[in-house]
């Protein structure tokens, strides 16, 4: 009886935290790290563009236009993988670019 009860409760515990699990802040993608390995390549580590690839300044950009950007832009074919919700991790990043 204790062993069948001990079975449900590991089992409901293990489906609470399939389910919340996508939803935790800390599982979500991190716009850092997605801008850090898709766009400081070319756009530098802070943002400030590099003339030599002419890659413009990505820091002060307005969100929208940089969402916009990512998915329409040639130039920008890796980051064309990326889901709308890491578009908006990376952008909302730039903007903590100073």
């Amino acid at each position: 009886m204790k062993t069948t009860k001990l079975a449900v409760l590991v089992v409901a515990i293990a489906v609470a935290m399939a389910l919340m699990l996508p939803n935790l802040s800390w599982a979500a993608e991190d716009g850092a790290a997605l801008y850090k390995t898709k766009c400081a390549g070319c756009h530098g580590a802070d943002g400030a563009g590099k003339p030599a690839v002419k890659a413009p300044a990505v820091k002060g950009a307005d969100e929208a236009k940089i969402k916009g950007i990512i998915k329409a832009s040639p130039k920008h074919a890796g980051a064309k993988s990326l889901t709308d919700d890491q578009v908006k991790a990376v952008a909302e990043f730039i903007k903590t670019l100073k």
